[in-house]
């Protein structure tokens, strides 16, 4: 198997366009936080004591436990660790198409010169 070839030295980027990259970055990671953090809200707060007397009108199959009291006790906390594994995968891909942005700016800048 032959070696990899080596790696070019990173180059820096156009500040600006850099900076568009960034911008793109956090503003989808924000949002990502706000929508996820909006679920957990209405998981936690919502579910668990907002809604709980009408959720403890139904029980969970088996078990006989009012939803809206599972919900304040284990449900709020299940739905965060969820949101964590979404957030951890979303962010992933997130990172991947990032890094992808700045390899074909660097692309782009090698062949410009």
């Amino acid at each position: 198997m032959p070696p990899p070839p080596p790696e070019s030295p990173p180059q820096a980027l156009d500040p600006a366009y850099e900076s568009q990259i960034l911008k793109s970055y956090w503003r989808r990671n924000i949002i990502l936080m706000l929508i996820l953090l909006s679920i957990w809200a209405a998981a936690g707060l919502g579910c668990g004591i907002l809604f709980a007397d009408t959720l403890n009108q139904y029980t969970l199959p088996g078990t006989g436990y009012p939803l809206g009291f599972w919900f304040a006790q284990q449900g709020s906390i299940i739905v965060f660790v969820f949101l964590i594994l979404i957030y951890a995968l979303i962010m992933n891909r997130l990172d991947r198409s990032h890094m992808a942005d700045r390899t074909r700016s660097r692309a782009g800048k090698e062949a410009a010169q």
